[in-house]
């Protein structure tokens, strides 16, 4: 068991946290890191636990932090004076915290079986500026097929609209309107039209069960109170399947369909890097396969929006592979959170 190991995953989220605009969470998970120790069955797993740690792959941390926050959501008296909207001191907030690890610990046991689910609207904003740079390429419906979908929030980013200046992409009466700092150019605006959706996810999470949507809110951080107004808005308009199930083997058969007329998106939104190397490998291999015999009439395209350990600079690369002629282009890089976008691509075509 090693006390050091589990402090530096909760300082590291601390540091990301802070740089991702929560201070609350930032102090929860330095707090954390600073004053729990091992001696209780959930802390003894805690500290315990096998495997990687961090955010790039268990993401221990936030499982308790999500944790916790079901339980404020859910009315624990003790965390509510501790809270956003209301500050508290280290002190203050580890007597809660503390006190909440000794009487819930059955709650968070359980709770941090399962990896975190965030399921970021604000990322649709990519998934919106991609969908017009391609239909005004290729104008035709699309067919939308997203990997690790946890409650197919992202899949319904037609419904929403992205804001940039005096330029509205998306409905006109939207759901909800998404307004990040954006630079570079902005995709023209085009129809863009679903004509199916699916998803899938090792464990989907069902926006009409309140235990789901209880789930889907706790991995929100408590003091952005504008992500939990998004996600409730995109909560209000859900309704794509997403599938339970291995995403290779799904995409296998997904990929076997025809789509004649259609022009096919797959995409993930930070879940790729969740995926196993085999897995990753042999869906790479299959979507490779599919592009291969791609043509004008029935086109293929792979998005990505993902951590590159900020090897192309800070947040996360946004790339695309388009077939037929097999394209890769560099569309952006984007805040993990989608609270940014730098747009690198102009609206000439391909090339």
């Amino acid at each position: 068991m090693s006390v050091d190991r589990l402090a530096k995953a909760l300082r590291g989220q601390a540091e990301a946290c802070a740089g991702l605009g929560s201070p609350f969470m930032a102090q929860l998970c330095r707090v954390l890191a600073d004053r729990l120790e091992p001696g209780t069955a959930l802390t003894d797993r805690l500290f315990g636990w096998e495997g990687d740690l961090s955010p790039r792959a268990e993401s221990v941390p936030l499982r308790l932090c999500g944790a916790l926050h079901a339980l404020h959501l859910k009315g624990h008296e003790g965390l509510a004076k501790v809270y956003p909207p209301n500050a508290a001191s280290d002190a203050d907030l580890w007597a809660a915290v503390g006190g909440a690890l000794q009487t819930e610990a059955a709650f968070i046991d359980a709770w941090i079986d399962s990896a975190p689910q965030t399921n970021e609207v604000r990322r649709s904003a990519v998934l919106i500026a991609t969908a017009h740079w391609l239909c005004a390429r290729h104008p035709m419906p699309l067919v939308l097929s997203e990997l690790g979908a946890s409650g197919g929030l992202n899949l319904m980013f037609d419904r929403f609209a992205l804001s940039v200046g005096e330029m509205m992409l998306g409905p006109k009466d939207p759901a909800l309107e998404l307004r990040p700092e954006w630079s570079g150019p902005v995709p023209q605006a085009t129809t863009v039209e679903v004509a199916a959706r699916e998803g899938v996810d090792l464990n989907p999470l069902d926006p009409r069960n309140p235990d789901d949507v209880l789930r889907l809110r706790a991995y929100l951080w408590p003091d952005q109170p504008e992500r939990l107004s998004l996600t409730d808005a995109a909560i209000a308009v859900a309704g794509s399947p997403v599938i339970k199930g291995d995403a290779v083997d799904w995409l296998e058969k997904r990929l076997a369909a025809p789509f004649h007329g259609r022009l096919h998106l797959i995409y993930t939104t930070i879940a790729w890097q969740y995926f196993a190397a085999a897995a990753q490998s042999c869906g790479k291999a299959m979507i490779e396969a599919a592009g291969a015999v791609a043509t004008q009439d029935s086109p293929l395209a792979w998005l990505g929006m993902e951590n590159d350990g900020g090897v192309g600079g800070p947040g996360a690369a946004v790339s695309l592979r388009l077939w037929p002629g097999d394209h890769s282009i560099n569309l952006s890089r984007a805040d993990f959170h989608g609270r940014w976008v730098r747009w690198d691509v102009a609206d000439e075509g391909v090339e």
